[in-house]
């Protein structure tokens, strides 16, 4: 498969929001797909597949035994829109079926970088994705903290605040709209080829509507959550950067160093 770590998270059965493999028994998705963390046996997960209105042999569903919400999470937009969601029994890697690596935080997600961000949420805010509803992908250019809060500035609707981007937020997409991730996808994998390393470098989290002017999709940054996710999974390996590629360094050693669309559908 393509994208052998994108998983779909079904809610009675539809399909509400995406998420990556990132070890054999968890799921990273978006806080914000979450709003009851207890009732467990409402979800399943869905792997090895490209199109979900056929899943055909590869697919495979799981089982959720926990989900574990951010506690940073504060509600939509808001910052640590991050959840990991632990299967029932590990799953066996395929060649559809496998892990996306997760950066370290010494990984730098350089503006301009083209990444590739994938779902199968509504192509727009109108529509819905038309069977079989196949996996769709999307290449993005990572937008600058500074640039990205500047578009969600401009037209803001007077007696709101413009919402800003976060520390722990990545924007990537067009300042002319047109092309971005909608309903559906959320907690979805944004990932990007560094040095030769395809990392994920950002979930997705929310946008104002969706492929508007001047409001590009706005991401979690996992290296952000580094430690928290290192908390739940301490198994989980961390990705340096590939050779080439841009890294953080550590001064002392020059060593790296260690009102709002939601993107969920309407219940």
């Amino acid at each position: 498969g393509e994208w052998p770590g994108q998983v779909g998270i079904q809610q009675n059965g539809s399909h509400f929001c995406g998420g990556s493999l990132i070890t054999d028994r968890w799921v990273l998705t978006a806080a914000h797909c979450f709003s009851n963390t207890s009732e467990t046996s409402l979800y399943q997960v869905l792997l090895g597949v490209l199109q979900l209105a056929r899943p055909g042999p590869h697919a495979v569903y799981a089982r959720v035994k926990r989900v574990e919400s951010n506690p940073q999470y504060q509600g939509m937009a808001s910052s640590a829109d991050v959840a990991l969601v632990e299967l029932e029994a590990p799953v066996t890697f395929t060649n559809y079926i496998l892990p996306v690596c997760v950066p370290d935080p010494s990984v730098v997600f350089e503006s301009g970088m083209k990444c590739w961000v994938t779902g199968w949420g509504t192509p727009s805010e109108q529509d819905s994705l038309p069977k079989p509803r196949t996996l769709q992908k999307l290449a993005v250019p990572i937008i600058s903290t500074p640039k990205c809060n500047l578009l969600y500035s401009k037209d803001a609707e007077s007696g709101f605040q413009p919402r800003t981007i976060k520390d722990d937020m990545l924007c990537a997409g067009f300042a002319e709209g047109k092309r971005d991730a909608c309903k559906g996808d959320s907690g979805g994998p944004l990932v990007c080829l560094v040095g030769q390393v395809w990392l994920q470098a950002g979930g997705i989290s929310w946008g104002e509507g969706c492929a508007r002017r001047n409001r590009p999709g706005v991401y979690i940054r996992l290296t952000s959550h580094h430690d928290w996710i290192h908390r739940i999974i301490p198994e989980l390996q961390f990705q340096r950067a590939g050779p080439g590629s841009a890294q953080k360094r550590d001064p002392r050693t020059r060593q790296p160093l260690g009102r709002n669309s939601a993107r969920y559908p309407a219940a």
